[in-house]
């Protein structure tokens, strides 16, 4: 059984991935964007996996040395972190 905090970091990851579509969407059609800082921000919270799943998927942001270097490094220390207190348990 999930509990509430793997509850939020699922749906937080799917909203993340659903805001990468949106935002190329966006881009291509030459529309208001959802600013980096808000994605970094998600991504910081716990949607790291989601930003870097729609980089991948949807090729947005993959020329950003923020997005291309930041997304990986805040993935990894979040599962670290992951792994720290599970490991404490």
């Amino acid at each position: 059984m999930l509990n509430t905090i793997e509850i939020v970091v699922i749906t937080l990851n799917f909203f993340t991935i659903l805001l990468m579509f949106f935002d190329k969407r966006q881009a291509r059609l030459h529309k208001q964007r959802i600013s980096e800082k808000t994605l970094l921000l998600l991504a910081v919270l716990g949607g790291s996996a989601g930003i870097w799943v729609g980089m991948k998927l949807f090729r947005h942001k993959t020329k950003h040395a923020v997005f291309y270097l930041g997304i990986p490094i805040i993935l990894a220390l979040q599962v670290m972190l992951l792994l720290y207190f599970t490991q404490r348990g």
